[in-house]
């Protein structure tokens, strides 16, 4: 709930940069692949995925390439080789990982002129399943032969961009105790939830900040800001704005400053789809704002995009990207049935 305060198309890969409103884009049927994976998930599922790659993509004659990443640091630097390489080629970056892992090549894609494609790896892979990109292997491989690539929007938090979300205070701090837990228990959804519950219940601070949004700065007390860029996800945890994504606007979540049983059960409305239906808690949809500490400060905050946390220097200026990315993904009733 929002407070009143805070109320032609060319048939190559690389295309000229132009708006999010513009045309889907065709792609040539013997534009080649280059396939960035993180090898975080094991090297059965990287043995896997080569497989369906030769099996599905060799068979139908499309040239590919793939490059394993094993060490994370080099996540980025190998993607922006990739993009680099693709724009000599004619070809398609893939990205094949979780959400962080998709971002990571996004950034490096974006501006570029190269479209984007993903073959998704993680546990939620929210950004996928928005955009009607299915989790299984062989069809999401499949589907990197007929697909156009459709302008989509991405985020960005100072200059670091995020597909999904972006956060400070204490969702970044759920991120870091949930990768403990998975650690140690595994990867899954029960383990996640679990250890969202295990961290509510410890003490935490409160964030005291100064939210400049359409020329009027305005003072939030609040366990966590979360910013979001993901329409499934802020439909699931019941966000009045999630629709406002399609006008090509970001979404912004605060909790007021409550204790932690509160905070617990705010976190469990959203679970049930219900946080629009809670009175402690400022919402609005916005294109640029501007977060600073009330001090003036330029102290570095932790700050998650789409689960991965950096360290960032205040202010911090979350808003649109001027540009938008180009997915291959399906056209929009199959993109709508493979949604949920």
């Amino acid at each position: 709930m929002t407070p009143p305060e805070l109320s032609t198309s060319p048939s190559v890969a690389n295309f000229p940069q132009t708006n999010s409103n513009s045309a889907p884009r065709l792609i040539a049927a013997d534009t080649p692949f280059i396939i960035v994976m993180n090898a975080g998930s094991g090297r059965k599922q990287s043995d896997e995925t080569r497989a369906a790659l030769d099996s599905i993509l060799g068979r139908a004659g499309r040239k590919f390439e793939l490059r394993v990443v094993a060490d994370p640091s080099q996540l980025a630097d190998t993607a922006r080789q990739a993009v680099r390489d693709a724009k000599a080629q004619n070809a398609v970056v893939v990205g094949a990982g979780g959400d962080g892992t998709l971002c990571a090549v996004a950034q490096a894609v974006l501006g570029s002129g190269c479209a984007f494609a993903v073959l998704p790896r993680g546990t939620f892979n929210y950004f996928s399943r928005d955009h009607g990109i299915p989790a299984d292997t062989t069809q999401s491989i499949a589907l990197l032969l007929n697909a156009r690539a459709f302008p989509v929007q991405a985020g960005f938090v100072n200059e670091r961009m995020f597909l999904v979300n972006a956060s400070l205070g204490l969702y970044p701090k759920l991120l870091e105790d949930r990768e403990i837990y998975k650690r140690q228990f595994g990867r899954s959804r029960l383990i996640a939830l679990w250890s969202a519950a295990v961290t509510l219940l410890r003490p935490h601070r409160h964030l005291r900040l100064h939210i400049e949004h359409d020329g009027t700065m305005h003072e939030v007390r609040t366990s966590t800001l979360f910013v979001g860029n993901n329409r499934l996800q802020l439909e699931q945890i019941g966000v009045a704005e999630a629709p406002q994504l399609e006008r090509g606007l970001l979404a912004a979540i605060a909790p007021r400053a409550i204790g932690r049983l509160a905070q617990l059960g705010f976190t469990l409305r959203g679970a049930a789809g219900r946080m629009s239906d809670a009175d402690n808690v400022i919402s609005f949809a916005f294109k640029r704002i501007t977060v600073t500490h009330p001090s003036k400060r330029q102290r570095p905050v932790k700050v998650a995009t789409d689960g991965e946390i950096n360290w960032i220097t205040l202010p911090l200026e979350f808003r649109v990207a001027p540009e938008p990315l180009f997915l291959l993904k399906p056209e929009a009733d199959v993109a709508n049935a493979n949604r949920s």
